[in-house]
């Protein structure tokens, strides 16, 4: 392994990343035209086709699917199935996602021989390959340079980008120099296909001989079904995950939370957390939260296989969620009606109020500002002699405890009925001349712009009503 350690040369940008350049095959011609950027025809649909990838990802599962018709599954093979599928899905979560991908902790060599072992047995690449691509993915969230992007359709996210070749260069750019120089790393991506044919059929088809004398079964069971469940499961991060649940973090992307996804890809399913904080190891963060690859990481920290594991400020986790929650509320905010903005109400003097008041329109006063009762006198729980008193009046201090302390709900009703603001209405009228000529004012607004009123600061709530004459 020591000889091919050495660092993989790779083309330097100026922004400081570097290109993905391939360890294996023919060198990449530039004046050449890719294949992706063609149109797909009769004529060259097979050149479009990453026949690798489909025949580990397609052609083997067909095969193994068609087996078992006559391949009876025992027990013992079904059993070791399900756990040579975790040990190569932890390959994949703990190893690829976690270590190399977002380096959110650190491993010793045993544990990387291991996780690159068992990342080999869910046969999706190497971990230099699949890093490179996850690292462009976070870059390039929702984008053209996005590998998977799920903006391309959720079948292009699941396993089109898979089976379709992609220009290289156009995906995003990221630095794998760390991965370049992890001889681990280098030697699993050098020795790629002995890696997979080993770990991925190999060493299932003869534990399951030696065993209890079931190669066949440990062939087509835990070997090639065995693969297609894992690899499904993984693609479901890709898709599944930009797709199906909440995003209690961020909306501006696509990822997000939700258990089912959780449970199929052993804990990935949290995607929203992890866009957010891809530094941290875990990705559940609550304690009801499924992610056993968080469990196994802890637990080869207590053993002394991993160490330094990373997790973000528990504070910036809260401020991030908080203002998650704020933004969703001040959607929620923008769909309500609070009334005509008191800057865009027109100014009304008192001898106007009175008079059109006196002409049949139902305007009280209250605090300022003019509203118009007339549609809901019928309806007023305290009765129509009450409220029809109030007309041509300043009721203010009816209206905050002079006769009722009115309800919270009351005030936001009312603000539903602004017609007008009183010339010299206390304070109002000050604050609508300032939010015209650009003052500060002591007012919060939400992130659509809308003035946030919060109960009990309602602009007609007074805390200390000064009786009227008018009021009586």
């Amino acid at each position: 392994m020591a000889s091919s350690s050495t660092p993989v040369q790779a083309e330097a940008f100026p922004d400081g990343v570097t290109e993905y350049v391939p360890l294996r095959g023919k060198k990449y011609d530039l004046k050449k035209p890719h294949i992706a950027d063609q149109p797909i025809t009769l004529q060259n649909w097979a050149q479009h086709i990453n026949w690798l990838n489909v025949t580990f990802i397609i052609f083997v599962p067909l095969v193994g699917l068609i087996s078992s018709y006559w391949v009876p599954l025992k027990w013992q093979t079904a059993a070791f199935s399900v756990a040579y599928y975790y040990y190569a899905g932890l390959g994949i979560t703990a190893g690829y996602h976690r270590l190399w991908a977002h380096t959110s902790y650190k491993a010793t060599l045993p544990l990387k021989i291991f996780l690159a072992a068992a990342g080999a047995a869910a046969v999706e690449g190497s971990a230099r390959w699949w890093s490179r691509d996850h690292r462009a993915h976070h870059r390039y969230t929702d984008t053209e340079k996005d590998p998977y992007s799920v903006r391309k359709g959720l079948l292009y996210s699941h396993i089109g980008w898979m089976v379709m070749k992609q220009n290289p260069r156009r995906v995003g750019r990221t630095d794998i120099s760390d991965l370049n120089e992890d001889p681990v790393v280098v030697w699993q991506h050098r020795n790629y296909i002995k890696s997979v044919v080993t770990m991925g059929l190999v060493v299932p088809t003869l534990v399951c001989g030696l065993m209890w004398g079931d190669f066949l079964g440990g062939f087509v069971y835990a070997g090639i079904l065995r693969i297609f469940f894992i690899q499904q499961a993984t693609f479901c991060v890709n898709s599944l995950a930009h797709w199906l649940g909440d995003q209690p973090f961020d909306d501006r992307n696509s990822p997000r939370d939700h258990m089912i996804t959780a449970f199929v890809t052993l804990g990935e399913g949290y995607h929203n957390f992890h866009h957010e904080f891809p530094s941290d190891f875990r990705n559940a963060i609550e304690w009801y939260q499924y992610d056993p690859t968080k469990w196994f990481i802890w637990v080869c920290k207590q053993l002394g296989f991993a160490y330094d594991l990373k997790t973000f400020p528990q504070n910036e986790i809260e401020k991030g969620r908080l203002q998650q929650q704020q933004k969703k509320l001040d959607q929620k905010r923008s769909t309500l009606d609070w009334g005509i903005p008191l800057e865009n109400l027109p100014v009304v003097s008192w001898d106007d109020f009175v008079a059109e008041s006196k002409n049949g329109k139902a305007w009280v006063a209250i605090a300022g500002v003019i509203h118009d009762v007339g549609k809901f006198i019928a309806d007023h729980p305290g009765g129509k002699t009450l409220i029809t008193a109030a007309i041509g009046k300043d009721a203010t201090a009816i209206f905050n405890g002079g006769v009722y302390e009115h309800s919270n709900a009351a005030h936001n009703l009312l603000s539903t009925m602004r017609v007008g603001v009183l010339r010299g209405g206390c304070e109002v009228e000050i604050w609508k001349r300032a939010q015209s000529e650009n003052k500060d004012v002591a007012t919060v607004n939400d992130t659509t712009g809308l003035r946030i009123v919060r109960a009990g600061n309602q602009v007609t709530k007074v805390s200390q009503p000064v009786a009227t004459a008018d009021a009586a």
